[in-house]
């Protein structure tokens, strides 16, 4: 069987330590006989670049990662609010759209209408996604249907992030 190539989704870019979040995510993938590809793998020169320009070559270089890739394992954690990281959602529905496996997995196993403040509706009147998943339909649908989703309740640091993450190698070699 030919070896399966994951890009590794999620914001763990913006961690202090992401290098050694990344390396170790691809050191359990190699475990599992997989290869696991790191956005922060892109050695870029963004030195001569405006900030604009800077994340362009960024954007483009994840965009050729998750090309190259068979599937995804996306950090689905909340970040920066009660919901999942935006660019980490933008890569799931690029590689679903590409029909590529998509396998999540979140640190907070709460459901999303729990983790925002309000009843029905928020502060301003919006009303709150209440579908007892973990996150928003799309995201939460999008690894359901192309792969799979594992969510608990555990504190974040890195590892809980490299326990539940392997739980989702574990679960995708069973699938092979």
């Amino acid at each position: 069987m030919p070896q399966l190539s994951i890009y590794l989704a999620g914001p763990d870019v913006f961690w202090p330590n992401a290098t050694e979040l990344g390396a170790a995510k691809k050191r359990l993938c190699q475990q599992y006989g997989f290869s696991g590809h790191f956005p922060l793998d892109n050695a870029l020169d963004l030195s001569q670049l405006s900030p604009y320009s800077a994340g362009l070559k960024i954007y483009q270089a994840n965009i050729e990662l998750m090309n190259q890739s068979d599937l995804t394992i996306a950090n689905m954690t909340p970040f920066r609010g009660p919901s999942m990281d935006v660019g980490t959602a933008f890569e799931m529905g690029y590689m679903a759209a590409q029909k590529k496996s998509v396998w999540g997995y979140s640190l907070d196993g709460r459901l999303y209408s729990d983790r925002v403040e309000g009843d029905d509706t928020d502060a301003e009147g919006f009303s709150i996604e209440s579908f007892a998943m973990t996150d928003n339909l799309m995201m939460v649908g999008a690894a359901d249907q192309r792969g799979g989703l594992i969510a608990e309740s555990l504190p974040e640091n890195l590892h809980n992030h490299l326990t539940v993450f392997e739980k989702v190698l574990q679960q995708i070699e069973k699938s092979r």
